[in-house]
């Protein structure tokens, strides 16, 4: 292994274009490997670059830095966090172009996805992360017993262990750290192999905005490498608290592997998000959000729309308005969606070819309507007529095909909103609030959007699922209270 000691401030090569390997970021130094990997552009199937494989020395490298770092960055000053946070802020959105193409063409996703929306979100998150951090506090609580005091202190872990997917980088990669750090803990953030290049700037940003060396470290590796470095991470005395974003499955393994060392974990996992469409909705409003819920960036989102809902009194003149939203948002004059890999594309053909073999409908789209000369892109397709039979109807697609039912009352809208394992975001569509509301209080979710599309996510409202669609919460005073623990102190007079 060896350093480059460019240490994130150049913006070209491994940060840019002359270098074609993604280094790792340790103790604020830039570490190239022996071994590496290659990254694919999914819009053309080439490789764009390689990254740096994190070995197990280097894994142990980062969390004796991280941990290194944790006693000064512990005791910094609120104020002095909240300036590094604000400059990041800033440097992020100077950097918005730059950044935006990394996420462009590692995942596939569109300017609207990537500039319009990831960074803008990072960005404010980082402002609101910010504005907190002088508000955490500690309390005084009155003991029973007379001449006895007590002061209740608020205090970081440690060393924070985040991992975070590909399909929104800077989103879920920067908030896996950000609200640890702005607590006075120190990270490590462990990158999907998809997406090196843009967790390569996290480091970077943070860098830059003056975060001192070792309180984050930024890992990536091989696929192969992902369980044993995984668990080495975990399982290492001086890592004491995981947050991982990302499939129910893999969730599972980590979080088994955290409980077995006795390590807290916040989960952020996948689900089958409803969009719930009353008989007094405003139908066409309700079809476009319900089109941009369920293929926005192709889908790849945990909280995109995997069930529309509707009123049977509604539902044919629902599906005309979904079919032409689809047909204007998404045109078939146009390229078709990318997706991250053909898995993800074989996984959706195979789910919709499973429903029509047991009954079901082609309401939108066709399998013959994906380009046949590219194994990463795939038309949106509606499926109706879908029964509990079918794998569609309990698997996360996690791609851009949604399920359109019919329904004849509220009541039966909220059960089968409710008939899955997942329970991260829900959409209802209504002209009468009180109907939405009552809708919502029913409905086993995290949170539930009234005349909005499931997709919704912002820094200020605390965010995180039910059921097996995790635990905890990230954003807000929630996400602080994650990353702080409670440490009593008792005196008598």
């Amino acid at each position: 292994m060896s350093t480059n000691g460019t240490n994130g401030t150049s913006h070209d090569g491994a940060n840019g274009s002359t270098h074609q390997i993604i280094p790792l970021q340790i103790n604020g130094k830039e570490v190239e490997t022996s071994t590496t990997f290659d990254v694919v552009d999914p819009s053309t199937g080439k490789v764009i670059w390689k990254s740096a494989s994190a070995s197990k020395e280097d894994a142990i490298n980062a969390i004796e830095a991280a941990q290194a770092a944790f006693p000064a960055w512990s005791q910094t000053k609120p104020s002095k966090r909240r300036d590094i946070m604000l400059k990041a802020a800033e440097i992020l959105q100077s950097r918005s172009e730059e950044l935006g193409g990394y996420m462009m063409t590692e995942t596939g996703s569109q300017a609207a996805f990537a500039t319009g929306f990831n960074i803008p979100t990072s960005v404010e998150m980082l402002k609101d992360i910010a504005g907190r951090i002088v508000t955490i506090s500690g309390s005084l609580p009155v003991c029973g017993e007379e001449g006895t005091n007590a002061i209740v202190y608020k205090e970081p872990y440690g060393v924070v262990l985040g991992i975070a997917p590909w399909n929104a980088p800077y989103i879920l990669g920067f908030r896996a750290v950000a609200y640890a750090l702005a607590t006075g803990n120190t990270a490590i953030l462990k990158a999907p192999e998809f997406s090196p290049r843009c967790y390569w700037a996290i480091g970077s940003v943070f860098q830059e905005a003056g975060l001192p060396a070792g309180c984050l470290n930024v890992l990536a590796h091989r696929p192969q490498d992902a369980p044993a470095i995984t668990t080495l991470l975990i399982e290492h005395p001086a890592v004491k608290k995981i947050n991982f974003t990302g499939s129910t499955h893999v969730g599972g393994i980590i979080a088994a592997t955290a409980g077995k060392a006795l390590k807290p974990v916040l989960m952020e996992l996948g689900g089958k998000a409803s969009a719930i469409v009353l008989a007094d909705a405003d139908l066409e409003k309700a079809a476009t959000q319900c089109a941009l819920g369920a293929f926005f960036h192709s889908g790849q989102v945990c909280m995109a729309t995997e069930r529309i809902i509707v009123h049977s009194s509604v539902v044919t003149a629902f599906s005309t308005h979904l079919s032409t939203a689809i047909s204007t948002i998404f045109p078939a004059s146009g390229p078709a969606p990318v997706l991250v890999s053909p898995a993800g594309v074989q996984k959706n053909r195979a789910l919709v070819s499973d429903a029509l073999s047991k009954g079901a409908q082609l309401t939108v789209g066709s399998l013959d309507d994906s380009p046949s000369d590219s194994n990463t892109r795939m038309r949106p397709i509606v499926v109706s007529h879908v029964s509990p039979a079918m794998d569609i109807y309990r698997t996360e697609s996690f791609g851009p095909t949604v399920s359109l039912f019919a329904v004849d009352s509220d009541e039966a809208a909220v059960a089968l909103a409710n008939d899955t394992e997942y329970g991260l975001t829900c959409a209802v569509f209504t002209e009468d609030l009180r109907r939405g509301l009552s809708v919502a209080r029913r409905v086993e979710s995290g949170a539930v959007h009234i005349n909005s599309m499931t997709i919704h996510d912002e820094p200020n409202l605390p965010h995180g699922g039910v059921k097996r669609s995790g635990f905890g919460r990230f954003n807000a005073a929630a996400g602080f209270e994650e990353f702080l623990r409670s440490k009593t102190v008792t005196w008598r007079d």
